[in-house]
């Protein structure tokens, strides 16, 4: 495990916020140890994720999981990301410990769910299927990650104040 990776990943929380008006979301809840996944997506002509975020209530290594998944799915088609698969998350940390090996699939889950709810959204015509308008030919370097700034935690005496939307 690149111990210096997680631990950059749990301060940074890449992609560690609530999103207004996603297109789709999907929450995931451990029964094995309570933790909460939820991810949020925008999705934009050809089906590609423009913007993913998260939530979590999970300790350290589900946020760093999270923000994994966040870097891995955002600027890829909604079936690309479906095709994540949990050896790329490990990989992407370069492994986890024995007793940590379930975080990829918990938040590849939420992810999933947040796929089919897109899916399901698309099949009942709430919203446009996306997949059908073109993409626009992009650089690679416009698809960018989140900035932790864009919903930047405020101290208040010492203590750490997230705003959830």
């Amino acid at each position: 495990m690149n111990f210096e990776k997680f631990q950059r990943l749990v301060e940074e929380r890449t992609g560690f916020r609530t999103m207004e008006n996603p297109t789709a979301s999907g929450e995931y809840l451990s029964d094995s140890c309570g933790d909460m996944y939820n991810f949020f997506l925008k999705i934009g002509p050809g089906a590609i994720i423009e913007d993913v975020s998260y939530f979590t209530t999970g300790c350290g290594f589900g946020t760093a999981t999270c923000s994994l998944v966040v870097d891995l799915a955002r600027g890829k088609t909604i079936d690309e990301a479906g095709r994540i698969t949990e050896q790329q998350v490990i990989d992407a940390l370069d492994g986890y410990p024995e007793k940590k090996k379930d975080y990829p699939q918990r938040a590849l889950e939420a992810l999933h769910v947040a796929l089919d709810d897109y899916r399901q959204k698309v099949g009942s015509g709430t919203i446009p299927d996306f997949a059908k308008v073109p993409a626009q030919q992009r650089a690679p370097e416009a698809v960018s990650p989140a900035s932790p700034a864009s919903n930047p935690p405020s101290t208040d005496g010492g203590k750490l104040l997230i705003k959830l939307r």
